[in-house]
C-alpha cells in the first residue's frame, strides 16, 4: 500500500526534510500563502502538513490564525509541533486524507500542498475534503503538474524506482477529479519553480 511506504519514507526523511528541500519548500509555499489569500478569521485544515512549515507561514503573519492540521507520518508532525508550540490554537493530527476524522461543515479554507501526488485514492480524498468544508468554503491544492516535460520525466521514473510515489497528473486530469467529485474551479495557474519543478494550484468551491 502507498501510504504505508509513505509513512515509512517520511518517518526516515524527518529529520532531514527542511534542510535538503529548504529552497522548494520555501518557494513554494511562500508562493501558496500569498495566492491562497487566507483570511486571519478563517479556519483552516492542512491536509499532509509535513513539517508544518505552511502553518509558521501563517502563524508569521497571523499569530492567531486557527488551524488544524493532519500527517500521516508522526515524525514529521513531532517536527511540527515544535515549530507551532507557542500556539495553542494549532492542533497537529495523525490521520489519512481518505479519512478526515473531522465533523462535516467543520473548515473555512482546505489546504494541500505538495502531496497529491502521493495520494492513493484522489477521489476519496477529495470527497472528504468535500464533507469537512463548510458551504461557502474553498479547497487550495497545489502539486505537481505533468504538463510540464520535467515533470512528466520524474513522473515516470518515480513510477518505476519509488514505491512511494503513486502519480502526477495533468491540469486537466487534476481539474477533472475535482469536478468530479462536485467541487467547481474558480481559479487556477501553472508555475514553475527552476528548471526542474512545475506546478500547478488550484481553488475550488462546493458547486450550487
Amino acid at each position: 500500500m502507498t501510504e504505508t511506504t509513505v509513512r515509512k519514507q517520511y518517518d526516515q526523511l524527518a529529520a532531514v526534510y527542511d534542510v535538503r528541500w529548504r529552497s522548494y519548500i520555501a518557494n513554494t509555499l511562500s508562493f501558496l500563502k500569498t495566492w491562497a489569500e487566507i483570511s486571519p478569521l478563517d479556519t483552516v485544515l492542512d491536509v499532509a502538513c509535513g513539517t508544518g512549515e505552511f502553518e509558521r507561514l501563517l502563524l508569521t503573519e497571523y499569530s492567531s490564525q486557527q488551524i488544524v492540521a493532519i500527517d500521516i507520518s508522526e515524525k514529521m508532525l513531532a517536527i511540527a509541533r515544535l515549530k507551532c508550540s507557542a500556539y495553542p490554537q494549532v492542533s497537529f493530527q495523525t490521520a489519512n486524507a481518505s479519512a478526515l476524522p473531522f465533523d462535516n461543515n467543520s473548515f473555512d479554507v482546505i489546504v494541500s500542498a505538495n502531496s497529491f501526488h502521493y495520494f492513493d485514492d484522489p477521489l476519496a480524498a477529495l470527497k472528504e475534503m468535500r464533507r469537512v468544508l463548510k458551504p461557502d468554503g474553498k479547497v487550495i491544492i497545489l502539486d505537481w503538474c505533468r504538463d510540464y516535460l520535467t515533470c512528466k520525466i520524474c513522473d515516470t521514473i518515480l513510477k518505476i524506482f519509488d514505491p512511494a510515489h503513486k502519480q502526477c497528473y495533468t491540469q486537466d486530469e487534476f481539474h477533472r477529479l475535482l469536478e468530479d467529485t462536485n467541487f467547481a474551479v474558480c481559479r487556477a495557474t501553472r508555475i514553475r519553480f527552476g528548471i526542474v519543478w512545475g506546478l500547478m494550484v488550484a481553488e475550488a468551491d462546493l458547486k450550487a
